[in-house]
């Protein structure tokens, strides 16, 4: 399995690859603009994450990876909406981020509970 700063990476340039296919229409440029924001900040604050001074700094780090991965969710769900040819390839994306999502999710709730022991 790759590692998460791997798959991260690996998910941005596939977003971004993804995003120079689409038709450019004001549609698609204004959520593409958005989404490349959104899906390059979680593997920045990942790595940022590990370097965390202490659990809160970690976990507070995971958090903006959190929210940037669920916010390229919504973005990609909109660029589905509106680029019904697409759909395979943002479909994939999708779930990618959505395990993302939930490894985040996950860890965050592990680092949690071992803070509170």
């Amino acid at each position: 399995m790759q590692d998460l700063k791997t798959r991260h990476k690996s998910f941005a340039i596939a977003v971004e690859m993804l995003i120079q296919q689409l038709p450019k229409n004001t549609i698609n440029v204004a959520y593409a603009n958005q989404l490349i924001r959104s899906s390059s900040s979680p593997g920045t604050n990942y790595r940022a994450a590990l370097r965390g001074k202490s659990s809160p700094d970690f976990i507070n780090k995971l958090k903006i990876v959190e929210e940037e991965l669920d916010e390229s969710i919504y973005f990609l769900e909109l660029l589905q909406h509106f680029n019904e040819n697409f759909k395979n390839q943002l479909d994939g994306l999708i779930r990618e981020a959505s395990e993302l999502l939930a490894i985040t999710v996950n860890s965050i709730r592990t680092t949690r509970h071992k803070s509170n022991k």
